[in-house]
């Protein structure tokens, strides 16, 4: 009898040596009482279609708070706009920065399923407790205290309370986000043609069916946080959280759990290999060779040589092991994705815009759809997951088949030719901005409400159409190939951190973009005249900012397409097509 470590943390106690006689079940996976799952009962569509669900009802959540929080910091808690937008960055960047740790501890200790549960009880606290902070009451306007670092206006004990529960959401976050769809992923058999197959739909689906619950959360809880009530606003996503939560227990029976075949941790046997090779460093060594268990001569690959050195003890005279060539082949891999991280940052930054400088371009607009009714200026980033479901349609159903008939690659074009597209499209976005800004500028001279910072500008909110379904557009093709990127390239043991890196890109894109404004607004933020992000938007340089993102952006495609050429996918990725 052996025992093996699942990817939940528990042990398993059976005979996994042994070959298995019924030819249906799952090799290297397990139930969740630990016994040999059979394929026609377990994971597949039917335990993805739970897990996806959750994903929903987590989205609806999330995006119920920071795709209008901007709103709520500079109306209830009488913040400026720079400040405002720094807050949203700052929060939103440890959002998804916090899914490092929580792919750590899952990976490491917990495993996916038992850090689901904990971290969807934690976001369930903070939901609740932010609810509890939009019911203090705030001061009115006349009782500010502006300063250059913050306005002080609410009542410290509210302050404490939102924030406090804010990036408790976060942690709860951090948690949930990388260990849900790694965990969905599992549900797929990569061994097994089909399931291999339908995986690289799964991430077609899950992107989509979560931009439909965005798309519900942007419509519906933004109208009620501004038309009825932010109690009942940040209530509602704290309801849904619990009804996720529900749903992922109920899936449990169903659920394929991945038995890890490695008993040391991924992360110690990674960072062994560059502790090694960097004792090794004086060593010079030529091609390196090695037998198989089958005889065959197996070659180390040719990027990054200098971890081959940890293939050789560090110290002869005290007998120690020295790395396996499995072990320096993921360190490799792990190494290879930081350029295509680093490229796609700019990307980030991009994104970050959209529950801040776009939503404050739009609440100057005209807004009204018919008498009677203003759209929420925050509810017109539901574009993006509108663009998203209709295009991930067209994407998954017309353009594949297509593409995979010309080059004859099962999912139509590679995982970096599908960023790459996203982050052009993301350039041209931009650019649009930047012009509809200048027109927006431009209608507000004309009608003389420059010096009215609360005016409506007689321009239609449509103008900012293109810009929000061009960046929907975008992520089908960026984010979707970021994720499978991200979870195809790392060990199996290391798929939740994989999904986690993916993250947090645009977690440090958010920082990057608070960054940015705050240095900008420093430089420029003394003479109103001359702010790019003063509170009259009218008087502001908004399209400066945007003409610089164009810039940044351009830099970013080309370093992408650079790393991109020489990069070398692994074994399994390349049989997949």
């Amino acid at each position: 009898m052996t025992t093996a470590r699942q990817s939940d943390g528990s042990s398993l106690d059976s005979e996994l040596g042994t070959p298995l006689l019924n030819l249906d079940t799952v090799n290297g996976a397990v139930d969740y009482k630990g016994q040999p799952v059979i394929r026609s009962k377990s994971g597949y569509w039917r335990s993805a279609g739970f897990i996806i669900g959750v994903e929903v009802a987590e989205r609806i959540a999330y995006n119920g708070i920071v795709s209008n929080l901007i709103s709520f910091l500079t109306g209830h808690l009488h913040q400026s706009t720079a400040v405002a937008a720094a807050n949203v960055n700052i929060w939103d960047g440890t959002a998804s920065f916090l899914p490092l740790l929580g792919a750590f501890i899952a990976d490491s200790y917990l495993g996916r399923y038992r850090t689901i549960v904990i971290s969807s009880l934690l976001y369930i606290l903070g939901l609740a407790m932010l609810t509890l902070a939009a019911k203090l009451p705030s001061f009115t306007d006349s009782d500010c205290k502006v300063t250059n670092i913050f306005t002080f206006c609410s009542p410290k004990l509210q302050v404490i309370v939102f924030f406090f529960s804010l990036y408790l959401v976060a942690f709860g976050q951090g948690g949930h986000k990388p260990c849900v769809q790694a965990f969905g992923a599992d549900q797929f058999d990569e061994r097994h043609p089909k399931e291999c197959k339908d995986r690289s739909s799964f991430f077609n689906w899950w992107y989509f069916t979560m931009c439909s619950g965005i798309l519900l959360s942007l419509l519906i809880l933004n109208y009620i946080q501004d038309n009825l009530s932010w109690v009942l606003g940040f209530g509602i996503p704290c309801i849904v959280m619990i009804a996720a939560l529900i749903m992922f227990l109920l899936g449990t029976k169903t659920y394929r759990f991945t038995v890890e075949g490695q008993k040391r941790s991924p992360f110690i046997r990674i960072g062994r290999v560059f502790v090694a090779a960097l004792r090794n460093r004086q060593l010079t060594l030529t091609e390196i060779a090695f037998k198989d268990e089958a005889g065959n001569i197996v070659q180390c690959s040719k990027q990054f040589n200098f971890l081959n050195k940890a293939l050789f003890s560090p110290n002869v005279s005290k007998q120690e092991e020295a790395c396996s060539l499995i072990e320096v082949e993921e360190a490799k891999a792990v190494l290879g994705l930081a350029p295509i991280w680093a490229a796609c940052l700019v990307f980030g930054i991009v994104l970050a815009q959209t529950p801040t400088f776009f939503t404050k371009q739009g609440s100057t607009m005209d807004r009204t759809i018919f008498p009677g009714f203003d759209i929420p200026a925050a509810s017109l980033q539901a574009l993006i997951p509108l663009a998203i479901v209709i295009f991930t349609l067209i994407y998954d159903r017309i353009f594949v088949p297509i593409a995979r008939a010309i080059t004859n690659k099962p999912s139509g074009i590679t995982m970096l030719q599908r960023i790459g597209t996203g982050i052009f499209i993301s350039v041209i976005t931009v650019v649009i901005a930047a012009l509809v800004e200048i027109k927006r500028q431009q209608t507000a001279i004309v009608y003389g409400l420059v010096d009215d910072p609360d005016a409506t500008i007689p321009m239609s909110v449509s103008w900012l159409v293109p810009q929000y379904f061009l960046l929907g557009v975008a992520q089908v093709f960026t984010m979707v190939g970021l994720q499978e990127f991200f979870y195809g390239q790392v060990p199996n043991e290391l798929r939740s951190m994989g999904l986690a890196l993916y993250l947090s890109i645009f977690g440090l894109g958010s920082f990057l973009s608070s960054f940015l404004i705050s240095v900008i607004e420093e430089a420029t933020g003394k003479d109103e005249q001359g702010s790019w992000f003063g509170d009259n938007l009218n008087k502001a340089h908004l399209d400066y900012f945007y003409w610089l993102l164009v810039g940044l952006s351009v830099m970013g495609l080309a370093a992408f397409i650079f790393f991109a050429k020489s990069y070398i996918y692994n074994q399994k990725s390349m049989a997949q097509g």
